[in-house]
């Protein structure tokens, strides 16, 4: 039927830079289409956080129900939500931002959408396994906490700066209960990650074809989940290097829709209404058909 645009349509939408090849708006107006909601959902690309900043002040009087949050902006967003989930407090990454009576209530759903992902589409559980998550950044945090609460037995962050991955440790310490947390430098992660059940790349090194795995494809190993947070038309390097050791390769299309799903959940406000992961894949398949060749974008 196709969206009908009307004085009733909620808006949502994505904000970042670069989101020239965004994914998002195609499957969630296909899972707004299935769900019967007069919502339509846009890119809006800011350049800085002075855009950021502007975007946010208009988005308190405009009809938002909400909206999602990419690079570079995920961190900025903690500090400008009137309200942060627990979450996305100890991920330090805020992505999907619910917009209540003129109120933010800032939330992460990439923590549950990855988990939910590599179970959906893999059979991977985290309870009682090892994991090695490649970056410190928001994506990086928001991985952790999805495995903390899926009850891994270790978790190592590797990153190329350590000071970041200490940081990131930091933050997540205070809420370490059973599962043991570790940091490494990326240049001596070789044990670490030669011996953990799933490898994840939650850094942007890998966007373009040229771009080298971030990982020697002889650290990796038969048996291994290695996970890609990013998605496009090519494999990245690491992925195509994960299949020639025989691990098991994931992209990040099926976190993105799982992400995007949960968002949808939190905006309805509706215990019953569940967003159509299928319909959101679909959508996103045919849409990433689309995308010019060699390019890729994160999770």
């Amino acid at each position: 039927m196709g969206l009908r645009i009307n004085g009733r349509t909620r808006l949502a939408g994505i904000i970042g830079n670069p989101i020239t090849h965004t994914l998002s708006p195609a499957m969630h107006n296909a899972a707004y289409e299935a769900l019967g909601l007069d919502w339509v959902y846009v890119p809006l690309p800011l350049e800085d956080e002075t855009d950021l900043m502007r975007f946010m002040g208009a988005a308190r009087v405009l009809p938002f129900v909400g909206f999602n949050v990419t690079m570079p902006f995920k961190q900025a967003m903690l500090t400008m939500c009137d309200e942060v989930a627990m979450l996305a407090t100890m991920a330090g990454a805020v992505n999907t931002v619910h917009c209540v009576d003129g109120r933010f209530i800032g939330y992460n759903t990439d923590a549950r959408g990855l988990v939910e992902a590599l179970q959906a589409e893999v059979g991977f559980s985290s309870e009682g396994r090892d994991i090695v998550i490649i970056g410190a950044g928001g994506a990086a945090g928001a991985a952790a906490v999805g495995f903390m609460l899926g009850r891994a037995n270790r978790i190592t962050i590797a990153n190329r700066s350590l000071e970041r991955a200490e940081e990131l440790y930091g933050r997540l310490a205070p809420h370490v209960r059973t599962t043991e947390v570790a940091v490494v430098s990326l240049s001596d992660a070789e044990e670490a990650i030669s011996s953990a059940a799933a490898v994840i790349n939650a850094t942007p090194v890998g966007m373009t074809p040229s771009e080298p795995s971030p990982v020697p494809t002889a650290w990796l190993r038969p048996g291994q989940v290695v996970c890609d947070m990013l998605y496009g038309p090519h494999r990245t390097q690491l992925l195509v290097d994960a299949e020639s050791a025989g691990a098991t390769a994931v992209s990040g299309l099926g976190m993105l829709v799982a992400q995007g799903a949960l968002a949808v959940d939190i905006w309805s406000e509706s215990a019953q209404t569940r967003a159509p992961r299928d319909v959101m894949h679909a959508a996103a398949v045919d849409a990433l058909r689309g995308v010019q060749a060699g390019e890729a974008a994160p999770a």
